[in-house]
């Protein structure tokens, strides 16, 4: 598709991923990008047009897809670890919250702009997804059940938005806040920022960012213990 002329609206484009993204989008042409995020204040980049927005909030969510009818770009990056929630202990509490932020919250902002994309020729949604879509751990198993359910709606989303271009990224780890405790090599956020472009601008709806991510993708034709056998490297 082309970004030059385009307006994006981001979730979570105050930091991190999203940040670079929405940076991207402008660097490549789009001339205006909305930063959905839950305290537009956090918004301090000039460049950007804050919106409030809580991906687990209906009203945020219809407000801001009442404001944003110029939309042709929607990238649903806003989402949560929830570490606290571990296999065998933790507060299950914080699991459903993951839940909630990682598919129920990009699943309701896919259903607010659907129209808007529509009319506007139809445009894109990218989906920030994760290696965590396909491989788990003890550590993470509420996460990687959330990204799981989440690729499986934006294959939904493929199907049920035939004129939309619908992207799955996917990579290992990041080196943002969200992963900073994350000893394993991480490629930058600027590093996926820019796949995720070079994928709207050849049309392409996947992005598999790294070797983590392209072996376990690759091993998903095998056993199952291929797939949980494959380490970050």
């Amino acid at each position: 598709m082309q970004i030059e002329g385009s307006v994006a609206l981001v979730t979570g484009a105050n930091r991190g991923i999203g940040h670079a993204i929405a940076l991207a989008l402008l660097e490549n042409g789009a001339t205006k990008v909305y930063a959905a995020v839950r305290r537009p204040e956090t918004v301090t980049d000039p460049r950007l047009t804050p919106v409030k927005l809580d991906v687990t909030n209906p009203d945020d969510i219809a407000k801001a897809a009442e404001l944003a009818q110029d939309v042709t770009i929607v990238v649903n990056n806003a989402g949560m670890s929830g570490v606290e929630a571990q296999l065998l202990n933790g507060p299950l509490s914080v699991a459903r919250e993951v839940m909630e932020t990682n598919v129920f919250g990009p699943w309701e902002v896919a259903r607010a702009f659907a129209p808007t994309l529509s009319r506007n020729g139809g445009g894109a949604l990218v989906n920030v997804l994760s290696v965590a879509s396909w491989w788990t751990s003890g550590t993470m198993p509420g996460y990687a059940a959330s990204k799981a359910a989440a690729w499986s709606l934006t294959n939904a989303l493929r199907v049920g938005l035939p004129q939309t271009l619908v992207v799955g990224v996917h990579s290992g780890f990041v080196d943002t806040e969200f992963s900073a405790a994350v000893t394993a090599p991480k490629i930058t956020a600027e590093d996926l920022a820019a796949q995720t472009v070079k994928a709207l601008l050849e049309d392409r709806t996947e992005v598999l960012a790294d070797r983590f991510t392209t072996d376990t993708r690759a091993a998903l034709s095998g056993a199952i213990e291929d797939v949980l056998a494959v380490r970050p490297y």
